[in-house]
This record gives C-alpha cells, sequence and structure tokens, in this order.
C-alpha cells in the first residue's frame, strides 16, 4: 500500500512540507506537490494517483471546481479525494461530498488521523467489488444480490428503501453521505418522490428495527449520515 501515489494540490508551502514528511515517515514515497488548480487537474489527468488531497482555496482554479472537473472526467473519476481545508462549516462540507470528494479533513489536522484516513481510502478502492459477496460488518451481515441482512445471524424485516440505504452506508463505513447523496442513490433504482424529509424517517425506522447496533449509524449534524468507522481491529 506504502508504494500507492499521494498528490498534494495545496498552494501552504509549510502544510505541504508536514503533509510529506508525515506521509514519508508513514512509509509512502511516492509523493507529488503542485500549488494551484490548474496544475493539480493537470497533474491528476497524466499522473494518476491513488489519493488526492485537496485544498479548497487555490490559484487558478479554486478546490471545488477542481473536484469537479476531476470527478466529471472518466480517466479520473474514480480517484479518491480528500479535501483538506480550513472551511469547516457544514455547508462547505456538504458541498465537497456531493461534488464527489470521498473525504473532508479541516485544518488543522491531526497527523495520525490523515494517515488513517489515506490507508481507508486506499483500502477501499482496491477492495471487491461489494455487490459480488456478503458484506460484513461487526455482527451485521449485508447480502446485495439476495437481499437478505442478519444482525447476529437473525433476518431483519427491512423494506427496499431501509435495505438500500443501509446497504449505502455499510459499504463504505467511515464515509459521511449527505441526505441529496442518499436520495440519488434511491433514484438511480428508479424510486420516487425522495425527499430530506423521508429520508431522516426511514433513518428513524431502521435504527428502530436494528435495536441497539443502531449506535452505529452516525448522524453528522447539518451534513447527513455514516455508518461508524471500524477500528483496526475489526477490520476483516
Amino acid at each position: 500500500m506504502n508504494s500507492k501515489k499521494i498528490l498534494i494540490i495545496d498552494d501552504e508551502t509549510e502544510i505541504c512540507e508536514l503533509i510529506q514528511m508525515t506521509l514519508e515517515m508513514s512509509g509512502f514515497s511516492q509523493i507529488r506537490i503542485v500549488k494551484d488548480g490548474r496544475s493539480g487537474i493537470n497533474a491528476a489527468e497524466f499522473w494518476m494517483p491513488d489519493v488526492i488531497l485537496l485544498d479548497l482555496m487555490l490559484p487558478e482554479i479554486d478546490g471545488l471546481k477542481v473536484c469537479q472537473i476531476l470527478k466529471s472526467n472518466p480517466q479520473t473519476a474514480d480517484i479518491p479525494i480528500i479535501m483538506l481545508t480550513a472551511k469547516d462549516t457544514p455547508t462547505d462540507i456538504v458541498v465537497g461530498l456531493e461534488l464527489g470528494a470521498s473525504d473532508y479533513i479541516t485544518k488543522p489536522f491531526n497527523n495520525q488521523v490523515l494517515v488513517a484516513r489515506i490507508r481507508n481510502q486506499l483500502r477501499q478502492s482496491v477492495s471487491e467489488p461489494v455487490s459480488l459477496k456478503t458484506i460484513h460488518y461487526k455482527s451485521l451481515s449485508v447480502n446485495e444480490e439476495e437481499f437478505r441482512a442478519e444482525l447476529s445471524g437473525i433476518p431483519l424485516d427491512l423494506t427496499k428503501t431501509e435495505f438500500d440505504i443501509l446497504l449505502l452506508l455499510v459499504k463504505s463505513p467511515g464515509r459521511v453521505y449527505t441526505r441529496t447523496q442518499i436520495i440519488s442513490s434511491l433514484k438511480n433504482g428508479e424510486y420516487s418522490d425522495v425527499t430530506d424529509r423521508s429520508i431522516d424517517v426511514q433513518i428513524l425506522n431502521l435504527r428502530r428495527k436494528l435495536g441497539d447496533f443502531a449506535a452505529n449509524i452516525e448522524t453528522i449534524r447539518g451534513v447527513g449520515y455514516r455508518m461508524q468507522q471500524l477500528a483496526a481491529t475489526e477490520r476483516g
């Protein structure tokens, strides 16, 4: 994993040097730094990194536009983007996530947390397609093809909408999904009349059926929902 390529797009020299030193001390050797949005887009397209660390306030092209451009390009659309910025309002986070960012870290940041978030994105990008197997998360198992969810071996009686929301969350523990992203995922399954309010209701119903296990579904105030990140000892 430490041979993976990491692209840093940030115009703050001290921050870039700190990140580079942190990553090198963690075993990463292929690191590239660019200082403006236009150069960041070019580097992503020609170097094809495995993860991008992206600041929002950049010269030439701002980070949100950079994210939008990279996610609209089939060549770079699957590269995980971690937004690394001083902007920390719920609105900023929602916009970044809805443009396709995989994670959002605010400055100042903890070095160990940054490395852990990067490794998490790398693990997700090389994992097997989750739709082809049963997903196991703690005592929960979810099988998309068989439309089956079990908690401690006991089948859960879920509606199609509840099942699809649970599946979305459990596929990427730790990733925050905005209500808009959840709605978009459901509509891809030809749902209709799905609103922010209906998502909250579905989450409430899902939590009731999960009982104590529902504590694993976390509400990120002003943003959306996520399945609690697994501790290192809990990962398969």
